[in-house]
């Protein structure tokens, strides 16, 4: 059961990320405008600042930790690095934009500041990376292109702890790890799995989906020695290189019959959870030598809820079951059309249906089944497009936030949740 549940939205989150003390949160409202918002003392949250200069939806948010700096993207294929300031006449604070030039032909879809905070990157759908660094002397931020051998839309990017790596996620079914070096910004990083001379652009690695599914989310572990990602395939796969010549260590792939996720968070070394069009945040556990499996879904109220299945309809007095009117449709098909847009189920609910009784069709798990009254039991009610870490170290994360379509923003806590094993007993697959 989710800690925190906020409704900030009728429509869609798009994006959401929070300041380092969690006191505020910005995020955009499927639309070209990132609303700040500020917790106040009873723990509810306030409209603060409205940053409106991009002309198109924004796509990406990330907020910088230890320089408040924010930096957002949008589908007009620009970047804006936002900066607060005092205002000298009314006293209150401000966010001053700056412009950077992308360079690029297509929308933006993804931005991330690198753990330095020095550079970020911005994903695009012009098969671009555009890592973005300060110029001193000119005053601006400056892009260099990581361009192959990337094959279409980049969705997704993490950077590795060291500052210089970045895994990609892309519409042409690969993940793969780049070297972002750049010279007079980084320091040249110690020797590691994924190469020693990394001048920019080399490609470090790259992983394909197993079924070819677009790669919607990528992340790095803690120490940086394994990505993972996960495909419209339904699958979850995490890789353990051992070296830039060599064959990887372990490439472990866990597939789902679940519906796919779309992002994903480390939160141990052994840990991490993913979540998408399942509406909730599943735990995978795992390492190099025992693999990986699901764990356990942190949305502990929805596996734990369910309604019973309708009472059966009256039978029909006698001699009507064969009855058939001209101008109505009470046949078989008909009732079976019926069901399926009205509560989503696949066939008519009879009496032996139970509780998530056509969860099996859809290919749910255990909390995310339409049950037999039509509803979906979890916190969100629909697709989780971001998962970020809230609370805990790197490496040591006690809580995760998440946004969704369904425009709620909830906390949960990754210690609590319900076994994926006990709550699929109550489903009829």
């Amino acid at each position: 059961m989710a800690q925190q549940v906020h409704t900030l939205s009728l429509g869609p989150l798009t994006a959401h990320a929070f300041n380092a003390d969690r006191s505020q949160v910005a995020v955009c409202p499927n639309s070209n405008e990132v609303l700040i918002y500020i917790k106040d003392a009873s723990g509810s949250w306030s409209l603060q600042h409205t940053l409106s200069e991009h002309d198109k939806l924004v796509t990406g948010i990330d907020w910088a930790p230890k320089t408040n700096r924010i930096v957002t993207c949008s589908q007009d294929r620009n970047a804006y690095v936002w900066t607060p300031i005092v205002n000298t006449a009314t006293g209150s604070e401000e966010w001053k934009p700056t412009l950077v030039l992308l360079r690029i032909n297509r929308a933006a879809t993804f931005a991330r500041w690198s753990p330095n905070e020095d550079k970020f990157a911005v994903a695009s759908g012009a098969r671009i990376v555009a890592i973005c660094s300060f110029e001193e002397d000119n005053d601006w931020w400056v892009a260099k292109h990581i361009k192959k051998p990337l094959r279409s839309t980049v969705l997704s990017l993490d950077w590795h702890p060291n500052n210089v790596l970045i895994a990609c996620g892309s519409a042409d079914m690969k993940a793969r790890v780049f070297s972002a070096f750049i010279k007079g910004v980084d320091a040249k990083p110690p020797p590691s799995v994924w190469g020693e001379r990394l001048p920019f652009g080399t490609v470090c690695a790259e992983f394909r989906t197993p079924a070819g599914g677009w790669v919607h989310g990528t992340a790095f572990s803690p120490s940086g020695d394994a990505v993972a990602f996960v495909g419209h395939d339904s699958s979850l796969t995490v890789a353990y290189p051992s070296g830039p010549d060599s064959p990887p260590h372990a490439i472990h792939v866990i597939r789902s019959a679940a519906l796919p996720h779309v992002t994903l968070t480390f939160i141990s070394e052994n840990a991490l959870v993913a979540a998408g069009h399942g509406c909730q945040p599943i735990l995978f556990e795992g390492d190099a030598a025992s693999g990986w499996k699901a764990s356990k879904t942190l949305d502990a109220a929805g596996a734990a809820a369910g309604k019973g299945a309708p009472p059966p309809p009256p039978p029909k007095a006698p001699g009507l079951a064969t009855v058939s009117s001209v101008g109505r449709l009470n046949n078989e098909a008909f009732n079976r059309f019926k069901a399926a847009d009205a509560k989503g189920a696949s066939a008519p609910p009879t009496s032996g249906a139970t509780a998530g009784g056509s969860a099996g069709a859809f290919g749910a798990v255990a909390g995310a089944s339409l049950s037999a009254d039509g509803e979906l039991h979890t916190t969100h009610q629909n697709t989780i497009t971001s998962i970020r870490p809230y609370q805990g170290a790197a490496g040591a994360v006690s809580a995760i936030s998440t946004s969704g379509v369904d425009g709620r923003l909830c906390v949960f806590n990754v210690n609590a949740g319900a076994s994926l094993a006990k709550a699929m007993g109550s489903l009829r697959v």
